[in-house]
């Protein structure tokens, strides 16, 4: 396949027309488009099986839409979608393949890498973690005193950690009752000092995430769980409680842990993509093979709708313009993620890095400067707890922030009314965002009152609305609406990496602070080492050591 040229759409006609189209369309209000178009909803919604987008909240009319199409055409997205699916190297800088899309194939598949195709590795994979993990829940996975493994904790960070934790935590209904999962990522000692507790070494298991096998947060936080269980433990037991998700099965065994244990994954998978491949061990073991079979096939679904659909009916195509329109033409840089059910509350966290550390770039895929707004910040909360906490700033603030609200339609816990409380909050907070209340409402509800008393109180009751929204409903948490929700999500980032002219697959700017810490780390132990930091970093090591002599 062709590559596309480089290309600057910042000096293209579109890109001028867009600009344009903002300026005269920003004043609109969408109770007004509402107003005049009853077919509204109809127009701007789309369904997936279980999945229900309506983005008819938003500031645009099909003239937008039409523009937007032809930005997506001028980026060539068809074709970097192509590539992205043919295994070409599109992550230009580590020159890789980005393939996350064939962890979650099927046999017959024919994913490629270098003309060399990768399902029956990826396949061979996820037969040994099911074997496994029917071991260890059906109890036949024994601990160094003979009993059956009842905790599994997750070692890893970032990618390795955020997207297991969520699953798991989204797919507790499908969980199974005798493991307990458990989570750490943090360098913080109270993240694995608190998850031990309660704990028995001989009926505890860790995962070890890390493809290098050299992640220093990971590996820290590995040797301390080493040292707990060898506190109970003969050495030789380490290889019955610890196994690696790792490409490097030299350094695994220096561990302690037996190769046969190690489950591989490749590196043409990102961190912040790979929790479809042996990083999703932990959820396997929470909710067994055959349902993270419907979580892979949840993504696959999304991911052949990516590809095939046209971009008019094409729901991450869609997401991703519209955020487009709002970060680099309203210059909306704040993006809010809602979630209306308690098992997505990392979902903000886990979107936080799929863009942010994605698409959070100055320079384009070739080095080139941009000189127009890239990722937007991503943030978020569960709902209900967020509208006790933020929503006076959407309702009333002075900055326009684009929300996605997320809710299933049934629950897994029909509490007495809870659920359906639940769903009219969310549904009543997009119409409150969308309408706003106007002057003449206000003084409906004011009647009564009037001087000094009205004026101060009337403003302040006034809601501008015009805030955009997004509404995405699922019939229900589901290992595969889960899948899909989340393949969604990365094909709305990858696409906005197209537009952009970003790579969207690389992270240098994590690096950095990486190197300057392991040059501190060690100046923190020795108090007569020389400090050649700026005039703050020199200070607060040195304070560092003086308050940690003290008692």
């Amino acid at each position: 396949m062709t590559q596309p040229r480089h290309y600057d759409l910042n000096h293209t006609s579109i890109w001028a027309k867009l600009h344009q189209h903002q300026r005269a369309t920003r004043h609109m209000h969408m109770r007004e488009l509402f107003a005049a178009d009853p077919q509204r909803f109809q127009r701007f919604s789309l369904s997936l099986g279980p999945l229900l987008m309506d983005y008819s909240k938003h500031r645009i009319t099909e003239r937008t839409l039409e523009l937007l199409f032809e930005l997506a055409d001028a980026a060539h997205l068809k074709d970097w979608r192509q590539r992205m699916r043919a295994g070409e190297a599109i992550n230009v800088s580590e020159k890789r393949a980005v393939l996350h899309m064939a962890l979650r194939g099927q046999a017959g598949d024919d994913f490629q890498v270098d003309g060399q195709p990768v399902m029956a590795q990826v396949l061979a994979v996820r037969a040994r973690m099911a074997a496994f993990a029917e071991q260890v829940r059906s109890g036949a996975w024994l601990g160094f005193d003979g009993r059956p493994i009842r905790a599994v904790v997750n070692l890893g960070i970032g990618g390795s950690d955020l997207g297991p934790l969520l699953a798991c935590r989204a797919l507790r209904p499908y969980a199974a009752a005798q493991l307990d999962m458990r989570f750490v990522a943090n360098l913080d000692g109270q993240h694995l000092a608190q998850a031990l507790q309660g704990l028995e070494p001989a009926t505890t298991l860790f995962i070890v995430a890390s493809k290098s096998f050299t992640t220093p947060e990971t590996l820290m936080n590995a040797e301390a769980a080493r040292a707990w269980l060898l506190a109970a433990a003969p050495t030789e037991a380490v290889a019955r409680h610890f196994v690696a998700i790792s490409s490097q099965t030299e350094r695994v065994r220096a561990f302690g842990i037996d190769p046969a244990n190690m489950f591989e994954f490749w590196d043409w998978v990102g961190g912040r993509y790979s929790v479809w491949s042996a990083i999703g061990l932990s959820v396997m073991l929470s909710i067994g093979p055959a349902a993270f079979e419907d979580f892979l096939a949840g993504a696959r679904r999304m991911d052949a709708h990516f590809l095939e659909a046209p971009f008019a009916q094409n729901i991450p195509v869609i997401l991703a313009l519209l955020g487009v329109w709002y970060n680099t033409f309203y210059r909306a840089h704040t993006h809010a993620i809602m979630p209306y059910d308690q098992g997505l509350a990392r979902l903000p966290a886990y979107l936080q890095q799929l863009d942010m550390e994605s698409n959070g770039k100055r320079v384009g895929r070739y080095g080139e400067t941009l000189d127009f707004d890239t990722g937007p910040v991503i943030w978020g909360e569960v709902g209900v707890n967020s509208q006790h906490a933020f929503f006076q700033l959407l309702h009333q603030g002075t900055r326009l922030v684009p929300c996605d609200f997320i809710v299933p339609m049934r629950s897994h816990y029909p509490l007495d009314r809870h659920h359906e409380a639940l769903v009219a909050n969310c549904f009543a907070q997009t119409e409150a965002l969308m309408r706003g209340k106007t002057e003449a409402e206000v003084l409906g509800e004011l009647a009564g009152l009037d001087g000094d008393t009205l004026d101060m109180l009337l403003p302040q009751k006034l809601f501008p609305g015009n805030q955009p929204s997004t509404t995405l409903a699922l019939d229900a948490i589901t290992p595969h609406t889960l899948g899909m929700l989340l393949a969604m999500y990365e094909h709305k980032v990858f696409v906005q990496g197209v537009i952009w002219g970003i790579n969207s697959f690389d992270q240098w700017g994590v690096e950095y602070g990486k190197q300057l810490a392991r040059q501190i780390q060690p100046e923190l132990a020795d108090a007569s080492a020389a400090l050649a930091h700026d005039a703050s970093t020199n200070a607060l090591i040195a304070h560092y050591r003086a308050r940690k002599a003290q008692p």
